[in-house]
């Protein structure tokens, strides 16, 4: 059954939210929002990590978070502002945030999200931890699990560009504005970080097969090369995207199924 995202938002119009900075050890705490079960009970505790965006644009995932919320009662849904990002609220995480040109995955700004991650971990005692990231939220999430293993119990990566330096010169062929996506980066690539995820993590892709800025062939390999791990992988691909790859049913589907298929003793 396709589940309404306006409909979950209208649900939760009602239901209170928790906003807060995250300390983790000495980083500058990122900027986080609440939904859902309070930590003390939650049985899965999901994090929401956005993509690049231009520059000067606000972040708003209130409509997916809304919908996952709602779908898993007895959960909580954190979204987390990554390093220089802000929202539509003014609330913004301390940082420097990329260009947009795949620059912005770099040890420091993964680490600092990682930080958070751990920090909800430790607050959430009882859950599972499903971290989801879209477009660059999936790049860092990605890096993450292959640099960071324990940190979640599971991804879902939508619209990954988890082939960097291929992806990198495809949108070089494609921009009109091509130096930038040339350009050296410092940005760690998930292909490379994915000898150390955990095996017994459970990940998830969607993608779209649209030729557009995130194509799922950059999605693909990076599937491959964890079912080749022996990672257990649901890699979908949708047949077209018209609006945010985050906002297809699919996603939210995917996401539910990752949790359902969660050991309940992985939590620390």
């Amino acid at each position: 059954m396709r589940f309404s995202l306006t409909l979950a938002a209208l649900l939760l119009a009602g239901c209170a939210t928790t906003a807060t900075r995250t300390t983790a050890s000495s980083t500058p705490a990122l900027y986080t929002q609440t939904l859902g079960a309070p930590s003390r009970t939650a049985t899965a505790l999901f994090v929401i990590v956005h993509g690049d965006g231009a520059s000067r644009t606000d972040i708003d995932l209130s409509a997916f978070a809304g919908a996952l919320a709602a779908a898993e009662p007895g959960s909580a849904v954190v979204r987390i502002l990554r390093p220089g990002y802000s929202d539509g609220a003014g609330n913004m995480s301390p940082g420097v945030r990329g260009t947009g040109t795949g620059d912005d995955y770099t040890a420091d700004r993964v680490g600092a999200v990682a930080d958070t991650i751990r920090a909800l971990r430790s607050r959430y005692r009882k859950a599972r931890v499903i971290a989801i990231g879209e477009g660059g939220g999936a790049a860092i999430v990605a890096n993450i699990a292959g640099l960071r293993p324990g940190t979640i119990d599971g991804m879902v990566l939508v619209s990954c560009p988890c082939a960097l330096p291929e992806w990198r010169r495809y949108m070089a062929g494609r921009e009109k504005q091509a130096d930038p996506w040339r350009a050296r980066v410092d940005s760690l690539d998930p292909l490379q970080t994915a000898g150390g995820i955990a095996p017994d993590l459970r990940a998830a892709l969607v993608s779209s097969a649209d030729n557009g800025p995130l194509p799922a062939k950059f999605a693909r390999s990076y599937a491959e090369a964890l079912s080749l791990r022996g990672i257990a992988t649901d890699f979908r691909i949708l047949p077209k995207g018209g609006t945010r790859v985050l906002d297809d049913p699919q996603v939210l589907d995917a996401t539910r199924r990752l949790a359902a298929a969660l050991p309940r003793g992985t939590a620390s």
